[in-house]
C-alpha cells in the first residue's frame, strides 16, 4: 500500500492510501494481533514472538501490511534459523 495515512470522518478508511497490488482506494486501519513461530520441528522450544500492529487492510483484495516494532524485530533477527 503506497501514500500516506490521512485522518477521514470514518476512522477505518483511509482513502489517501492505495492498494499496493490492486491499487484499490478501499483500505481500512485496523489493530492486529500476530503472533510469529520460528519454523521447523527444531524449532519447536522457541517462544512464540507477538506482535500487536497497526493494520493496513485493502478492503478490495484482502492483502494486509503491517510494521514489526523494534524490539520484536531484534528478537526475531537473535533466533533466526540458518538457511531460513
Amino acid at each position: 500500500m503506497v501514500d500516506s495515512v490521512s485522518k477521514s470522518d470514518d476512522e477505518s478508511v483511509h482513502n489517501s492510501v492505495r492498494c499496493g497490488v490492486c491499487g484499490s482506494e478501499n483500505v481500512g486501519k485496523f489493530g492486529g494481533e500476530v503472533a510469529v513461530h520460528f519454523r521447523g520441528a527444531t524449532n519447536i522450544d522457541k517462544p512464540t514472538v507477538w506482535i500487536f500492529p497497526e493494520l493496513l487492510v485493502c478492503l478490495n483484495c484482502g492483502v494486509a501490511q503491517f510494521a514489526v516494532p523494534k524490539a520484536e524485530l531484534r528478537t526475531l533477527v537473535k533466533g533466526k534459523v540458518a538457511g531460513s
